[in-house]
């Protein structure tokens, strides 16, 4: 019986993988004989020590920097000086062409096999009688005024309350009001830091809360699958919308959405001089924060893993995705139930090369958790909540609240864009071989 179609298409894919793969290898080959061993190596050895001249400039300062700027723009202009040189560069395009081809159609394949439900489950609830929204009209470069959230919002019968910049509100306060006066949805158009705050309102009083992405980045929005181009579109989970149940992060007991970040990243951004030249700030400030010359030293304690004195420590509200550049910063669920953890720790070049093998470079450490504590050797330490630049005492206790939060969005939104699983050449090749395997015996 012959196959569907979508269970062909990501065999086709595995078929056109494997013939590409080994095509790469074929052309170097055949056109490059003896030498293509030495092309490979002279590629490596370009980008180790590119990778090395990026370490000497985040670390030096001086002359000493400005040398390894050089060295790591030189690096790979030389690499391509030698193929020239070789009249082999035609063959190295071709042969990277292909393994990219390779990859890109081994990964469709891989995604099209795998049949696992996708998405958040959801409800259908009647919409809500008395919604509350707080809007902060500085959010996203002034985004509620030129959407014009306050008059749509106003429209569909919500009480909207407009911040005023001028003068610090406690929003979560605001929140708990509005609840206290038969509030019976919570809404925030704003940045992630404020939607965290409104959203510790929303779980603890059991109401359903609306994410309006009004800020800047929208993490939080974008990876609950909402429309970020135009923030209005939210609005209409007050009139058909779903609802979803997802965690929340917390950190000595207060929430986050997205993460919490310690180590360099968070050091630099609580600098005075950060807000007004946050290049030359962090041009100024590294070399000592990744040599351990400044700042604390921190050690995380995760289930049962130590990762000692680490540059950089990201822990979310759900794992990130890592192993896809393109995917970088993208959660695909936020109901797992677990903490993602993301430490860095490069103390040399050696080191700094190293992470080019992406997620399983020995330098980055990836795990997951439902407790993570984040201890040092000094009794404050700098960290970044939501981007809100905060200072906690140590040790700190990060946690997460498995499906805490009731979130309200539309039916009809643009989702959450599912990730291609990481290459897997043995799952590729099985793929491929079971299709010819079937094939001969339909031909038998």
């Amino acid at each position: 019986m012959p196959g569907s179609r979508s269970t062909l298409a990501p065999r086709w894919a595995a078929r056109v993988a494997v013939a590409a793969g080994v095509g790469a290898v074929i052309v170097l080959l055949l056109f490059a004989g003896l030498h293509s061993l030495l092309l490979v190596l002279v590629g490596a050895a370009g980008l180790a020590v590119t990778a090395a001249g990026v370490w000497w400039a985040l670390v030096r300062t001086g002359l000493v920097r400005v040398l390894a700027v050089v060295l790591a723009f030189t690096a790979p202009a030389a690499v391509v000086v030698v193929y020239v040189a070789s009249g082999l560069l035609w063959v190295v395009l071709v042969s990277l062409a292909l393994w990219a081809l390779a990859v890109f159609c081994g990964r469709v394949a891989l995604a099209g096999a795998d049949t696992a439900p996708v998405g958040t489950p959801h409800r259908t609830l009647a919409p809500p009688r008395h919604p509350y929204l707080i809007m902060n009209p500085r959010s996203g470069g002034g985004k509620v005024g030129r959407f014009r959230l306050r008059e749509k919002a106003e429209a569909l019968g919500a009480e909207v309350c407009v911040l005023d910049v001028t003068h610090p509100q406690d929003v979560a306060a605001l929140a708990r009001r509005a609840a206290d006066s038969g509030a019976d949805l919570l809404g925030v158009a704003g940045g992630d830091g404020t939607q965290a705050l409104v959203a510790a309102v929303a779980a603890e009083r059991d109401l359903p809360f609306v994410v309006i992405s009004a800020g800047t980045r929208n993490h939080f929005a974008l990876d609950l699958g909402l429309d970020r181009d135009d923030p209005a579109k939210c609005l209409d989970a007050l009139t058909d919308g779903v609802e979803l149940r997802v965690d929340l992060g917390v950190i000595n007991d207060r929430v986050f959405v997205n993460n919490a970040s310690f180590g360099a990243y968070a050091a630099v951004v609580q600098s005075p001089a950060y807000r007004d030249d946050k290049t030359r700030t962090t041009l100024h400030m590294l070399p000592d924060l990744l040599t351990h010359h400044q700042g604390p030293r921190l050690a995380v304690h995760a289930e049962n893993t130590t990762i000692e004195q680490p540059q950089a420590v990201l822990v979310s509200n759900n794992p990130y995705r890592t192993d896809d550049p393109a995917g970088l910063g993208h959660r695909e669920q936020l109901d797992s139930g677990v903490l993602g953890v993301l430490g860095v720790k490069v103390d040399n070049a050696a080191q700094t090369a190293g992470l080019l093998r992406g997620h399983r470079a020995p330098g980055l450490a990836q795990l997951t958790a439902r407790e993570v504590v984040v201890d040092a050797d000094t009794d404050t330490i700098p960290v970044g909540v939501d981007g809100e630049a905060l200072t906690l005492t140590t040790p700190v206790r990060c946690g997460i609240r498995p499906h805490a939060l009731r979130v309200r969005v539309p039916r009809d939104r643009p989702g959450v864009p599912r990730g291609r699983p990481p290459m897997d050449w043995h799952g590729v090749r099985r793929l491929a071989l079971t299709t010819m395997r079937r094939a001969a015996g339909h031909g038998g």
